[in-house]
């Protein structure tokens, strides 16, 4: 049967009526409810003929059954959660917005309602064509990936239960984004084949009190606030690791003098180039070096006391190469006092990399070419955690890609303000999508 369905019309307004319905990690159960009650409204084919499990209350698991038994399955992942908002914050509500002039505004448009609704209507196209893929397609969708996502790491544990292992995962990290390059011609679609591990640390430290009116030299605040500054200015090792070298050398074609140069051969200028990309920004400076963020602040009951303790919450998002273990034995060495005390409270190290070389890789350009025509594909280092990062172990390849174009602007407003989606790039997002899962589509869109 075709797998060049007729469309449904009304993408953007699907996408604005999940939006209205306030998903925020934490929210109580009825708000969850209501939201699954609209995706069966909203998707009636996917829902009557793909059998749903929930492995958690905070995940849905859909089984589309292929006609090859022995085909390696994919898993095929959104979450359905979101940030909380400061609504006062907003130039627009976000929640309820109407879809204005080709835009769609709310929280989560793009983090991850809008990714979410691209897939669901690619499938839900598919199925009215009377298409049926040739290897299963599972869908994975999460309730509380901002909140460390227990529902996907349920839905991975019950594939692992029933001996099902994916030739290849696909969840949110990258988009389609112009490069961050002088020099480089070519808009890029980043395909996060990493993610950085992800590691939480509190420092505290223990003192003895009393009153202010008679403080001591040194007080728990004090220590606390020379660790943290010990931490906020060492200088970190740059590491060229082997996700940032692949974006490299992919973007090395598209670049024009020196740059093409440099980036083709890195063998030779790559210590220069992690110099180079630590000096540019935040955003290009994570990708060569662990960084660590101080988040929260705890200490003192009253302006007139001194406190007994007092502590810090740390966020460390580590490089490929680097483990907990260095991470912890780096800040010992670096706050240099053996009064503060270091402790880890969760997370752990850099995923495995997927490769860039393969035929899973290989599909998802594929499926590019024909959604996005002209855009490079380009492997990349997440920053971010995905509820991917649950599947380590249950797939070939694990890979990090929302088929939507992201501006800076855009970029920035995901867990910020005024998030937003074009509702062309919803449109384009759902073919790349069909033509993922089925394939052989002849239809295209003008780049």
């Amino acid at each position: 049967m075709s797998a060049s369905p007729q469309v449904r019309p009304g993408i953007g307004e699907r996408l604005a009526r999940l939006i209205a319905i306030p998903t925020v990690s934490g929210a109580a159960d009825e708000v969850f409810d209501d939201f699954d009650a609209r995706l069966r409204e909203e998707y009636p084919l996917l829902f009557e003929r793909l059998p749903a499990e929930r492995p958690s209350d905070r995940s849905l698991l859909l089984r589309w059954a292929g006609s090859d038994p022995g085909a390696p399955p994919i898993v095929l992942m959104a979450h359905y959660d979101v940030v909380p908002v400061v609504e006062a914050d907003w130039s627009r509500p976000p929640f309820g917005e109407p879809v204005r002039d080709g835009v769609v505004w709310g929280r989560g448009a793009l983090d991850d309602k809008g990714e979410l609704v691209v897939l669901l209507d690619a499938v839900e196209n598919l199925l009215a064509a009377g298409f049926t893929p040739a290897r299963d397609v599972y869908l994975a969708l999460g309730g509380n990936e901002e909140s460390y996502g227990s529902g996907a790491a349920a839905s991975a544990s019950l594939l692992a239960e029933r001996g099902v292992r994916a030739a290849f995962v696909l969840d949110e990290g990258g988009a389609i984004i112009d490069s961050p390059f002088r020099g480089v011609d070519a808009r890029l679609a980043v395909i996060g084949t990493a993610e950085k591990g992800v590691l939480g640390v509190r420092l505290r430290v223990v003192g003895e009190g009393g009153h202010a009116s008679t403080p001591p030299e040194w007080t728990a605040i004090d220590r606390l606030s020379r660790a943290l500054r010990r931490v906020r200015t060492a200088r970190a090792k740059l590491t060229l690791s082997a996700p940032v070298r692949q974006m490299l050398e992919a973007i090395a074609p598209h670049s024009r003098g020196a740059l093409r140069v440099v980036f083709g051969n890195l063998g030779l200028f790559g210590p220069l180039v992690a110099r180079v990309l630590a000096r540019m920004g935040a955003e290009n400076a994570a990708f060569v070096q662990t960084t660590v963020a101080p988040t929260m602040l705890a200490g003192g009951t009253a302006a007139n006391v001194l406190p007994s303790a007092a502590e810090a919450t740390l966020n460390l998002r580590l490089v490929p190469g680097d483990s907990v273990e260095a991470a912890v034995e780096r800040l010992h060495r670096v706050i240099r006092d053996e009064r503060v005390l270091v402790e880890v409270i969760d997370g752990g190290g850099p995923t495995p990399v997927s490769p860039a070389d393969g035929a899973a890789f290989a599909e998802i350009a594929a499926a590019l070419a024909a959604s996005w025509p002209g855009v490079v594909p380009v492997p990349y280092l997440m920053m971010q955690a995905t509820d991917s990062r649950h599947f380590i172990g249950t797939a070939d390849a694990v890979y990090r890609f929302a088929p939507l174009r992201m501006t800076s602007a855009q970029r920035a407003s995901i867990h910020g303000i005024d998030e937003f989606v074009e509702v062309e790039s919803l449109e384009r997002g759902e073919l790349f999508y069909r033509r993922l899962i089925a394939g052989d589509i002849s239809e295209t869109v003008d780049g």
